[in-house]
């Protein structure tokens, strides 16, 4: 059974180009799955072809009471469970999809956070404070966030290559492995600058090395380094939302668009590709104007 989960993978490596953190989230979630099945000796499933709709109920049952999951959280596990079985189906391997007529739990949909830009300059303030080659790392990192609306894989997916000084902008591969050149204001660039020259070479060790940010042993910095960083200035800078990298990037997009940005030129930017995605950010920027307007007239709720 897990053989046909490794071809599965393969699948959307090589047919549907899929990135790799994506790849290692299907991975883990149908890991769980198969787990399930296979401690579960009574359910008596020996392969694919065994699974019923009642086994996958099972499964979706215990993992909202017994592993107490988000709704969010197993909607996802399920759309794999889902797409897995559909690849088993096209390829011939079963006959009957099981997952045909299960339905996703319902997930309640909430607006993307975005920050103040006055909490944003806290923010980047913070980092701005300390002098070190992991402080100019950390600024240029932050800066270049709320510049580009990266998200965090494409950030520390980048190379010294991808980000180009003279004309201000950098590029990066997102979902898809779909390549944008996304422009960046000037402060940005000048923290990156200082990376480069005042900062980066301090941090490396391998000349060979071609990640653009890196963590102290001098290798790629990774997601998770990169989340603990943020951690760490948004309590620096005294914050007392949560605030995460991700964060930024939703504060890129609200602050565009309450800036007149255009709604097509903010998707090209984010790399969404489907516009709909972007419009959630203009009911964003909707609704902290009305928190605004009711702050300001409390007579008028």
């Amino acid at each position: 059974m897990q053989k046909k989960i490794e071809e599965f993978l393969t699948y959307l490596k090589v047919e549907k180009a899929y990135s790799e953190n994506t790849r290692v989230a299907y991975k883990n979630d149908l890991g769980q799955f198969l787990s399930f099945l296979s401690r579960r000796v009574e359910l008596g499933v020996i392969d694919w072809g065994g699974v019923k709709r009642d086994h996958l109920v099972a499964y979706i049952l215990h993992l909202k009471t017994e592993r107490e999951y988000a709704s969010t959280t197993v909607a996802r596990k399920v759309a794999a469970i889902k797409s897995f079985f559909h690849f088993l189906v096209a390829e011939g391997f079963i006959k009957d999809d099981p997952t045909a007529t299960l339905d996703s739990p319902r997930v309640k949909k909430y607006l993307p956070r975005a920050i103040s830009q006055e909490d944003v300059e806290k923010l980047l303030d913070a980092a701005s404070k300390k002098d070190t080659p992991r402080g100019l790392r950390d600024r240029a990192i932050l800066e270049l966030l709320y510049a580009s609306g990266m998200r965090v894989s494409e950030l520390v997916a980048l190379n010294v290559s991808d980000v180009d000084l003279a004309s201000a902008s950098v590029r990066c591969f997102g979902k898809g492995g779909r390549e944008r050149v996304i422009p960046v204001y000037q402060r940005a660039v000048e923290a990156v600058e200082t990376y480069l020259n005042k900062g980066r070479i301090h941090l490396l060790r391998d000349p060979e090395q071609k990640a653009l940010f890196l963590n102290q042993r001098g290798k790629r910095l990774t997601r998770q380094g990169l989340w603990l960083i943020v951690k760490g200035y948004v309590k620096e800078a005294g914050l007392s939302i949560t605030v995460t990298p991700h964060t930024l990037r939703h504060s890129f997009a609200t602050h565009m668009l309450r800036g007149g940005a255009d709604l097509r030129n903010v998707q090209e930017l984010l790399g969404h590709a489907n516009i709909a995605t972007t419009q959630v950010y203009t009911q964003v920027s909707n609704e902290r104007l009305r928190q605004v307007y009711d702050e300001a007239h409390p007579r008028a709720k």
